[in-house]
């Protein structure tokens, strides 16, 4: 097997995992959480989302969350390795990270994002392809005139919730998009379960054959039908050396339903059943590279600690196979 041996793992438990949570999660808990995964090594960190807090209440404390992490005694002497990443899919969200950023307390980096799929596209934007790409290219040299990195993500490149099959030629095609008006990396997104890794192998393998910058490319799985670690196989034999995930395999869609309240977030959900949902497990990935060599910079067993806490903070076991059975030992006991 031809794979990657060291490889960069991003964590985005605090934005995506908890934005599906239908509970307020409290916000010394997020600072917590961000907090250890640094200390852990986690040098990428999705903190929040930046958008009208309104539909998406678990981000209603965006501003105060960046602020204390900023001003976190336990990591500050570690901030400037670390990447801070706020999500803002439309202007007002942007106009927003540019203040705090301003204000020195914002984002490192913020997320913009298209879908191949044009009805995923305006429910999650409001906006079609075309308004959402211009909107982008004039906001993304804002933000950098701010000094802020911007990602753009790639959706629905194996399939749309809404529509069905997409062509991933298409996410090949927005991908050089994005570098060409701006973009310093791009995010490639199976937002709902619907890849497979003989087609996760296929894009992959187009992809970098068409970009010169491989080491800027994320893969993002989600593990909704159990394919997310097979997934991540598949893209690390295809050359990718950059991975996201969250702690317990949480995430999802946007709750619709946040302590007690109906909230709009996105809509009615995709899901079957919205409780089995979610991004690959960061202690699984982690555990799963450790034991096949690859370097992933971070502490292993501190990650599988975060895990065990992080089941605590929702009250309910989660998906991590690794928080159930552990490491494999590395030394015989005797």
């Amino acid at each position: 097997m031809n794979y990657p041996k060291k490889v960069v793992i991003g964590d985005i438990t605090v934005r995506d995992g908890f934005q599906h949570e239908e509970q307020f999660i409290a916000t010394d808990a997020k600072v917590w959480m961000l907090e250890e995964l640094i200390l852990a090594g986690v040098k990428h960190l999705e903190v929040s989302n930046f958008g009208n807090p309104r539909g998406m209440p678990q981000f209603k404390d965006a501003d105060e969350l960046f602020k204390k992490i900023r001003n976190s005694k336990k990591v500050k002497d570690q901030l400037d390795d670390v990447v801070l990443t706020a999500v803002t899919i439309r202007e007002r969200a942007i106009m927003r990270a540019i203040e705090a950023k301003k204000e020195g307390y914002g984002p490192d980096r913020i997320l913009l994002m298209v879908s191949t799929s044009e009805s995923h596209q305006y429910k999650n934007s409001g906006l079609n392809l075309k308004d959402y790409w211009a909107m982008s290219e004039e906001w993304i040299k804002k933000a950098k005139d701010a000094g802020i990195k911007v990602n753009g993500t790639v959706s629905t490149i194996w399939g749309c919730p809404i529509e069905g099959p997409t062509d991933m030629k298409d996410a090949i095609k927005f991908t050089n998009r994005w570098f060409d008006i701006g973009a310093d990396d791009v995010e490639h997104a199976d937002h709902d379960g619907s890849a497979s890794p003989d087609r996760v192998f296929d894009y992959y393998s187009q992809l970098l054959a068409s970009v010169n910058n491989p080491h800027k490319q994320i893969a993002h799985f989600h593990t909704t039908r159990g394919w997310g670690l097979a997934n991540v196989l598949a893209a690390l034999q295809a050359g990718i050396s950059n991975f996201e995930a969250t702690m317990g395999g949480i995430g999802g869609q946007p709750a619709n339903f946040v302590d007690g309240v109906p909230v709009s977030g996105t809509g009615e959900y995709y899901y079957n059943d919205p409780n089995i949902v979610g991004l690959v497990s960061t202690e699984d990935m982690v555990v799963m590279m450790d034991e096949m060599g690859i370097d992933t910079g971070l502490d292993v067993d501190k990650i599988i600690e975060i895990g065990k806490m992080t089941e605590r903070i929702l009250g309910r076991t989660l998906r991590s196979e690794s928080i159930k059975s552990g490491r494999i030992p590395k030394f015989l006991k005797g």
